[in-house]
């Protein structure tokens, strides 16, 4: 366990691993997560960012330099590995993408293995990284896992969220999006405030459940990790954490799988002409 002045009990330390390392925008100054605070606008959280676009160069670079030496040969063991998860992700996107689209694959890859490896993170020791920030660079705070942050969930789905609705503009047309939005699921003019309450519930709906789903299941393994370190002494943390770590390699990689899967399936959704024309 993590233990440094004020951190004396379970409770402090939970606390203090559940705390953002965050900066004021408008001062441009790192806010000590020991004074109450309320957050504002202008907060952003400092180490979800610094590591989701980490991870995100780590994902390019890696990929950028695998395709520089990619031959025709015998591969070696990171062809190998990008090549199955290109395949992969390619034979995904066909199965449920069945029109020409030369963004969705990229796409998928993409959110497939940044989720992943912002998923990853979680599997880290829980004081490894913070001991770190605070020996090295005296870092009051510092989280680890992007994933588990809801303003990263968030922020993604709402990517997805605005190419939902550009597929459906361009597929559809504007006039046609529109009676998608009034005259369904009753196509009567009667029912058209109801048609497009309802329509924009679900609209809405899918980047809310599509963050949520995400931040829900990375937050409560990171937190099952801290709660078997703050309550177990250390020689016994391991029958624990072991067993859940397995466990959560599963869940990481699922939860990578489903955002992408869903991703895919909202996007065409959005490219079915179903206009009401």
């Amino acid at each position: 366990m993590l233990v440094t002045g004020e951190l004396v009990n379970s409770q402090q330390y939970i606390g203090h691993h559940l705390q953002h390392l965050q900066m004021n925008l408008r001062t441009l100054s790192l806010i000590d997560p020991r004074l109450i605070i309320s957050p504002s606008f202008w907060t952003i959280n400092v180490d979800s960012l610094f590591f989701s676009l980490s991870l995100g160069i780590l994902f390019l670079t890696f990929f950028y330099l695998v395709a520089r030496k990619v031959t025709s040969r015998i591969p070696g063991t990171s062809q190998t590995i990008v090549e199955i998860v290109v395949l992969f992700i390619d034979r995904s996107v066909r199965e449920m993408y069945h029109k020409e689209n030369k963004l969705i694959a990229p796409l998928a890859l993409t959110i497939f293995v940044w989720v992943l490896l912002m998923n990853t993170m979680d599997l880290l020791p829980i004081d490894f990284l913070p001991y770190i920030g605070e020996h090295l660079f005296h870092l009051s705070s510092l989280r680890v896992v992007p994933s588990a942050d809801i303003n990263i969930t968030l922020s993604m789905a709402i990517g997805v969220f605005i190419l939902i609705i550009y597929y459906s503009m361009k597929v559809k047309g504007l006039k046609g999006f529109s009676k998608e939005l009034t005259f369904h699921p009753f196509n009567n003019i009667i029912f058209m405030p109801i048609n497009l309450m309802l329509e924009s519930i679900t609209l809405i709906s899918k980047p809310i459940s599509l963050s949520l789903r995400l931040f829900g299941n990375i937050y409560a393994g990171e937190m099952i990790f801290i709660l078997i370190t703050a309550l177990l002494p250390w020689w016994l943390q391991w029958l624990f954490n072991v067993p859940w770590a397995i466990l959560h390699i599963l869940i990481i990689i699922l939860q990578a799988f489903i955002f992408m899967v869903l991703t895919i399936v909202y996007l065409s959704l959005a490219a079915e002409n179903q206009s009401h024309n």
